[in-house]
């Protein structure tokens, strides 16, 4: 099974992604995006990287190169050998962001990830739902995209909101201003329903 968790910045997607990964046991992959791999890795510093500015397009294209190396090198042989995968963000991450949010539109992001990853989709998204001052209040260092203010992180919050409204059968929408115990028995919940 492969699980992805989404939501805006400190929504508690890496909180609930490791929690969630210990609750299913030693089958199960936790990875984190971009990352989980050399190439990932390299790209999740040049992204957070303050003094890099790269364009929406740059943007787009570097998560999925990203998402590419992961999908290939991990997550689908993960998947072959009958592990459970849990990613803290996927390829929604960046219909949000650069398809949504950054106006590069949705099914043009989506399209140039479709090459990378083929027809890789989650069995399940959870989305962490959290309104963005609640977000910010939260602790924390920040990174580039999340210092670029409410304006985006609301922007996202709606997108997020929208994709999970247009799969349903595939999304679940968690309150994630909850305790972190109670959302998680609600995604095991969900994750038992769905295998």
């Amino acid at each position: 099974m492969f699980i992805t968790l989404e939501g805006i910045d400190r929504s508690g997607k890496s909180t609930q992604a490791r929690l969630l990964a210990e609750a299913l046991g030693p089958e199960t992959v936790l990875l984190r995006e971009p990352g989980g791999t050399e190439v990932g890795e390299r790209v999740r510093d040049l992204i957070k990287d303050r003094s890099a500015t790269p364009s929406p397009a740059s943007e787009a294209l570097l998560f999925a190169a990203a998402r590419a190396q992961l999908a290939s090198e991990v997550v689908t042989p993960a998947l072959a050998r009958g592990l459970t995968v849990v990613c803290d963000r996927f390829l929604d991450s960046s219909l949000a962001y650069q398809g949504a949010a950054r106006g590069l539109g949705v099914e043009r992001v989506r399209d140039i990830n479709r090459f990378g990853i083929g027809g890789l989709t989650p069995d399940l998204t959870v989305l962490l739902d959290l309104e963005p001052e609640a977000a910010a209040a939260r602790s924390g260092q920040w990174d580039r995209i999340e210092e670029e203010g409410a304006a985006l992180q609301q922007a996202v919050a709606d997108a997020y909101r929208e994709l999970a409204c247009s799969e349903r059968e595939r999304w679940l929408v968690v309150d994630a201003t909850g305790d972190a115990a109670v959302i998680l028995a609600t995604v095991l919940a969900a994750v038992k329903a769905a295998r």
